[in-house]
């Protein structure tokens, strides 16, 4: 079963949580991360991201498993979202079940910070009065 995948249109988390239950988990974290409309002082009225897909799927189920393997979990998943974005949107969601609620956090907040790290997926930010720029999402 996929753990990590790409999604051009906006998802619904749900069903995605509901892949995570189990009757050995105790506890479940999540991460959602939306389109700002600021960065580092500047106003930003939406983004585009794109993936080498292939690549990016590969590497963030790598991920997933390192987290598996390092944290005493049940399951994890993530979705990244590419594609034009507006603000307010999902553009990333991690969710993690555990037998505990430390493990789960602790695992959540790893595999996103290794996501933005290592995923190959690139952010184009467009800032209100018209200049944008390539950024790797942080």
């Amino acid at each position: 079963m996929k753990r990590f995948g790409l999604s051009e249109v906006a998802f619904d988390i749900a069903p995605l949580r509901q892949r995570l239950l189990s009757s050995r988990a105790g506890a479940y974290a999540s991460f959602e991360g939306w389109v700002r409309d600021h960065y580092e002082g500047r106003a930003v009225d939406g983004l585009h991201y794109e993936a080498y897909a292939a690549l990016a799927e590969a590497e963030g189920e790598r991920i997933l498993l390192e987290a598996l393997q390092r944290f005493e979990i049940v399951d994890a998943a993530c979705v990244h979202r590419t594609g034009s974005l507006a603000l307010g949107e999902l553009a990333v969601w991690v969710g993690v079940s555990a037998g505990h609620r430390g493990p789960a956090f602790e695992a959540c907040r790893w595999i996103i910070d290794e996501v933005k790290a290592r995923v190959p997926i690139w952010k184009h930010e467009r800032y209100v009065g018209g200049e944008n720029q390539w950024r790797h999402p942080d």
